[in-house]
């Protein structure tokens, strides 16, 4: 297997420790993982604001704004739901990459720290991800910004919330989400597709950490048909009216073959959605390897496809104006 990843990307994998999932092992794994996080206060781009809201269960949640330092009129927002398998991660770990996406596509980014598994299974996760997403569209005048250009993003497990979520806010009728990244998303909890038998051990993620992964986020719920389309995406069978979606996953990456379903049945179902395969590439390859040149280039689309779907908006509302 070692043989076939791409060679810009084994010194970041060489580097990584395979941590052995134990619930037991969680806390410690979560506080090493702060501990290594270099965390913004803000810098001379993009000013970043932390605030606390209240979720459905009264409990608070911890949100993350970036703004542009001189912003004077009304910008689409992003909201970013970080990784981390659902049992790790929080709202630091994606300072850089929130402020790269302010300045290139001109926005405002809300990054949520949900509430992680097993302590709190689904659907406390995505139900904070959704308290988020309808703060924002209640707030969007204080926020300065357009509630008609609302995106959701996020990698691994955040991609599966991504997905989750815009299924939740579809279904529910509110907010109007218009754009969508699940970047390598966790969407299957079968875990049982070619790529996830496949990558069985090591690279970064695999089937047994997956598995891990999702009998601590379903709880009771993990093993049975009941499942619902919100905690797997992948086990939607109506996708149609979801948004412009831009996704990526790595050859090598146990959740290629379910992403590569997840595309088919989008675009099947009238979703315009671009989609990335890379070759050679592991789970979470370009964060693992944020110094080489394809890692680079690879961040540079992602963050450029939130301008675009945010462009998309835009120009469509420009030409219902024009029409008029």
């Amino acid at each position: 297997m070692i043989k076939r990843v791409n060679p810009e990307f084994l010194a970041g994998l060489e580097a990584f420790t395979d941590f052995d999932f134990k619930v037991e092992h969680l806390a410690a794994m979560r506080e090493g993982m702060a501990q290594a996080v270099l965390s913004l206060t803000s810098t001379e781009t993009v000013n970043i604001i932390n605030k606390t809201i209240t979720g459905i269960d009264d409990n608070e949640i911890r949100v993350r704004i970036y703004k542009p330092a001189h912003q004077h009129q009304e910008l689409p927002v992003l909201l970013w739901i970080h990784g981390g398998g659902y049992i790790l991660g929080s709202i630091e770990d994606n300072d850089h990459l929130c402020v790269q996406v302010v300045e290139t596509a001109n926005c405002v980014v809300v990054s949520v720290d949900y509430r992680l598994a097993p302590e709190h299974p689904y659907p406390a996760p995505l139900e904070d991800c959704y308290s988020a997403l309808a703060w924002i569209a209640d707030n969007a005048a204080a926020l300065q910004i357009d509630k008609n250009r609302i995106g959701v993003a996020g990698a691994s497990a955040g991609g599966g919330l991504t997905a989750g979520l815009t299924l939740l806010a579809r279904d529910r009728e509110y907010p109007s989400i218009c754009f969508q990244m699940p970047l390598y998303p966790m969407i299957n909890d079968s875990n049982d597709t070619p790529s996830a038998n496949e990558i069985t051990k090591g690279m970064v993620w695999n089937q047994t950490t997956n598995d891990f992964g999702w009998k601590c986020y379903l709880g009771e719920l993990h093993g049975h048909d009941e499942v619902p389309i919100y905690a797997a995406p992948a086990r939607a069978e109506d996708y149609r009216n979801l948004p412009y979606t831009y996704t990526c996953v790595g050859q090598l990456d146990p959740f290629r073959d379910e992403t590569i379903t997840y595309v088919s049945k989008l675009a099947q179902a009238g979703v315009d959605v671009e989609f990335h395969l890379y070759p050679g590439a592991y789970h979470g390859f370009e964060s693992l390897n944020p110094q080489s040149e394809l890692a680079r280039n690879v961040i540079k689309e992602y963050v450029n496809a939130v301008k675009v779907g945010f462009d998309r908006v835009k120009a469509s509302a420009e030409q219902v104006e024009e029409v008029k």
